[in-house]
């Protein structure tokens, strides 16, 4: 499911979110940079790769492992947050945990998860003709409100724990609603991911991680630390004023800041109904606003809420070290694919060699999961290749016959830079459903890739601006193979209608049904279509570097004629990959 309400925030410069047919807003044309040069430092927060003080921990088999309700994690995790240097961090001492306790439902005869959020709100309630329209466009809506209902049923009551432990109004809960629809797997035309849509940048300033194997931005966990974090210091920036942190998070605090300014000069109130801000950010607080008054009272509205328990869902389960996600799923004794959606911050079939070193479970599954995995031997949590490199092969070529990256075998086989020689074995991981027979046949393979027949090959066209970089990315092979293949010296030009041979080995990873799985989620490497609104300056190679696609796949993708120039403001269809950010490194 998925769509934002009434379209995705627009933090700056990072454009609508990707959706699948719901009502977006154009994008502002002029946005600020989030990261203002008057803006203070922000201290990183510790990594959120926790050692949660009661989570289940897969390295305790002797006993049955104590699971913690989401409740205990909230408290585990104030305690790591509230360890570091951040002006969001709860005041008491022990981390939140009394003042999150007074945010309890009062007694069991209020068990819904909307009667305690609207029991925290704390925003002024407001008459205003913007607040009143996008309340309406609600009340039309109801089968979209159920959709981001039940997509946030998973995460929500994490949310609101951390929400009202920091003391922060129960709105600030809703803010995915309007960021992303809780749509995990949301991303922009500005490069914004997961369900807070951070861009690269602000997250690595709030202590996402962001590397080949995972995308902090999309961790449930990592990327709502980082948001309240944010939004806490937003709040501080503009002396308490909720409205003005909010326009902040949407446009950049330079944008809210500029526009304080000009009606200072112009002897103008300063609140933020009184400002001249983008378009989408004078749509963006409204929207929050009018979610408050559904949710304030849906039956006046028109409405009914899709109900949510106001119980634990999620508990984080502790694992030593990386783990294949096939394999975590089976243990789990649950679908990949939800395993996934609780887990979206993994880029790969794998978690990270580095960490987070944790896996978000449902309470029902954890413990008996804790205890399957503490159980598993070294060599059943990640399955590896031995491979002996043989005469002509380079790391790059087996970094895409493997389908992972030279920079990871580089790191995993501890070699000095990407020279490797014949006769030295390299240690590969795979994909668990890929059995050893099968990674044994294929190291023999990688050989007989030198020699294409006429069974195992396609015909490219060079287009105009092809290069030999482009084709080996689009078909997942090297330059070296294709000079190969088509006796090519490293000096010799392209020619737009010359035709090139691309050949496939058919080895039994390239012909499994599960390929699209072998390094990543399905919905991870499925790619995102997202509209990009050109910019003075923009080229088409700036555009295609930007968002990791060819110059040429952009050109047909928008029935671009040669020779014709790109105009500012100019609406380009793009299909990006998700990954894209994170391995930029």
């Amino acid at each position: 499911m998925g769509l934002a309400l009434g379209g995705c925030a627009l933090h700056p410069q990072r454009g609508a979110a990707t959706q699948n047919g719901d009502r977006i807003n154009k994008p502002p044309e002029k946005q600020e940079s989030v990261t203002s040069e008057a803006s203070p430092p922000i201290p990183a927060p510790q990594d959120t790769e926790i050692g949660l003080a009661h989570e289940a921990s897969a390295s305790s088999a002797a006993s049955r492992p104590q699971i913690p309700a989401t409740n205990d994690l909230d408290e585990s995790l104030s305690k790591l947050w509230t360890s570091t240097e951040n002006d969001s961090a709860p005041d008491n001492e022990d981390g939140g945990t009394d003042e999150f306790a007074s945010n309890e439902p009062a007694d069991n005869d209020s068990l819904d998860l909307w009667d305690r959020i609207r029991r925290g709100f704390d925003l002024t309630d407001q008459q205003n003709a913007r607040i009143n329209r996008e309340a309406e466009w609600f009340g039309r809506h109801q089968a979209y409100l159920d959709r981001v209902a039940e997509r946030a049923q998973p995460y929500l009551h994490y949310i609101v724990n951390q929400v009202q432990q920091r003391g922060m109004p129960s709105e600030i809960a809703l803010l995915p609603v309007v960021e992303s629809a809780f749509q995990p797997y949301a991303y922009s035309a500005g490069r914004a991911a997961g369900i807070w849509q951070f861009i690269p940048g602000t997250g690595r300033r709030y202590g996402l991680q962001l590397n080949w194997w995972y995308d902090g931005r999309r961790d449930i966990v990592a990327s709502t630390q980082a948001a309240l974090d944010y939004l806490q210091y937003l709040h501080d920036t503009f002396d308490g004023d909720w409205l003005l942190a909010l326009a902040a998070y949407n446009s950049g605090e330079g944008t809210v800041v500029k526009a304080i300014h000009a009606n200072q000069r112009r002897h103008k109130p300063t609140d933020f109904w009184s400002l001249r801000l983008p378009r989408e950010t004078e749509q963006y607080v409204p929207r929050l606003l009018a979610l408050r008054k559904i949710v304030a009272n849906p039956e006046q509205q028109g409405i009914s809420l899709l109900p949510i328990a106001d119980e634990a869902y999620l508990t984080a389960v502790k694992i030593d070290s990386q783990l294949d996600l096939a394999t975590a799923a089976k243990l789990a004794n649950m679908d990949l694919e939800e395993l996934h959606q609780l887990n979206p911050g993994f880029n790969r079939w794998a978690t990270a060699p580095d960490g987070p070193h944790r896996l978000l479970l449902p309470l029902d599954k954890a413990a008996a999961f804790a205890t399957s995995v503490a159980e598993l031997s070294p060599e059943d949590q990640v399955h590896w290749v031995r491979h002996r490199v043989r005469r002509g092969e380079t790391l790059s070529h087996l970094a895409s016959h493997y389908k992972t990256t030279s920079a990871v075998l580089s790191q995993l086989n501890k070699l000095k830079g990407h020279s490797i020689h014949p006769g030295q074995y390299l240690i590969i991981p795979i994909e668990s459903s890929n059995t050893a027979d099968d990674a044994a046949e294929s190291s023999k393979q990688i050989a007989a890739q030198e020699t294409v027949n006429a069974v195992d090959k396609t015909l490219h066209t060079v287009n105009a601006g092809d290069t030999l970089w482009d084709m080996a990315r689009h078909y997942g092979t090297s330059i070296r193979q294709l000079r190969t293949w088509n006796k090519l010296k490293s000096g010799d030009d392209l020619r737009p209608g010359q035709q090139l041979v691309v050949g496939f080995a058919p080895t039994p990873i390239e012909t499994s049904a599960n390929l699209h799985m072998l390094t990543m989620p399905a919905e991870i490497a499925k790619p995102r279509k997202i509209t990009y609104t050109v910019r003075r300056g923009d080229s088409l190679a700036r555009i295609s570097q930007r968002f990791r696609v060819t110059i040429q796949q952009v050109i047909s993708w928008n029935a671009i004629k040669k020779n014709k120039r790109l105009r500012p403001g100019q609406a380009l269809t793009l299909y990006v990959p998700l990954t894209g950010d994170s391995e930029r490194g």
